[in-house]
């Protein structure tokens, strides 16, 4: 059949079957009319259902996501705030060794401390060797019986003679002093020398001994340890002369430097703490005049002081040059010290 004749054919059983339908419902439509109410009943109500049910997967699988956030956030939170800790101990920690161990000068400031502590402690021991030893009872007699012109000859008399038995020890204080320089003994005895000698330390003290006659002052070897060192080492040659007879006081104005002149003659020397305090081998003074007072005491009861006056006093009585035996260290312009300054 041709494609006109069967065209034809089509729109006829159409056309008759939009008659039947009229004849039996009463309604009468067009076909524009009936594809567009069924197109529009078509896009309404089969897709609506989903479309919700689509929202509220959605919803719930965001609800997840931000709660799954929120739990891992807050993890997060947790371990960062245990390690701010960790770093807040180990801060504290660190601030506590730097404040105890570190502070630019800490091992000064140790040293400083420590001297003072023994020089306390040798002064408390002092006091109470001074107070069991002061007597009470009036002392007008004393006054009365005491002849005032003898002690000045008698003490006239020993300046000269001590230059004189410097003399008569040369061998002996030489021989000693060529071995402190040459053969140290570290574990020697009580009151020798158990340091390193150098040469000019065993130039200065010969020179103080054979020259001066005992009775002068020293240029400083740079340090107060370097002194300590030369005046132990005269120390040692006169207590092998004067033996237990010798006693040793030690001028200096505050209580780190006699501190320091402690420790370091019980290292150079290997004496003990025993060793000092009042009427022993060795006293530690602030000033002038109770030097002056117990040598005068010393001296009368037959025992032979020796003076050693620190370098950094500036001003020294002229009571303590009387004695026989005084050692004093000058400032030495070309070469200044280098540790007197920091106090």
């Amino acid at each position: 059949m041709p494609p006109e004749d069967s065209n034809r054919a089509d729109t006829t059983g159409l056309s008759e079957n939009a008659d039947k339908f009229k004849s039996t419902s009463g309604y009468e439509y067009s076909g524009s009319q009936s594809s567009t109410a069924s197109a529009g009943n078509a896009g309404i109500s089969p897709n609506s259902r989903p479309d919700s049910a689509r929202s509220d997967s959605v919803r719930s699988t965001v609800e997840q996501l931000v709660k799954q956030g929120l739990q891992d956030l807050e993890r997060q939170k947790r371990t960062l705030q245990r390690e701010v800790d960790q770093l807040e101990r180990r801060k504290e920690r660190l601030e506590g060794e730097m404040r105890s161990s570190f502070a630019g000068a800490s091992q000064d400031i140790a040293i400083r401390v420590q001297g003072f502590k023994n020089y306390l402690v040798g002064s408390l021991q002092d006091l109470v060797s001074a107070a069991e030893e002061m007597d009470l009872m009036p002392s007008a007699p004393v006054a009365a019986v005491e002849p005032a012109a003898a002690p000045p000859p008698a003490e006239t008399e020993r300046v000269p003679l001590a230059a004189q038995r410097f003399a008569q020890q040369r061998d002996r204080i030489n021989s000693l002093l060529d071995q402190y320089r040459t053969r140290p003994d570290y574990y020697g005895p009580p009151w020798q020398l158990r340091r390193t000698f150098d040469p000019i330390h065993a130039d200065r003290a010969a020179d103080w001994f054979f020259n001066q006659g005992g009775r002068g002052t020293v240029k400083s070897m740079g340090s107060r340890l370097q002194n300590v060192l030369l005046a132990s080492a005269a120390i040692s040659c006169m207590h092998a002369i004067y033996d237990n007879r010798l006693c040793v006081l030690v001028l200096a104005t505050t209580p780190e430097r006699l501190g320091e002149w402690r420790r370091w003659l019980q290292d150079c020397l290997g004496i003990s703490r025993a060793d000092f305090g009042t009427n022993r081998g060795v006293m530690l003074f602030e000033a002038s005049e109770p030097m002056s007072q117990r040598a005068e005491r010393l001296l009368d009861s037959g025992r032979i002081p020796f003076l050693i006056m620190d370098e950094a006093e500036e001003k020294v009585s002229l009571s303590l040059l009387q004695y026989p035996l005084w050692l004093g260290f000058a400032p030495d312009p070309a070469n200044p010290s280098t540790d007197y300054d920091y106090y």
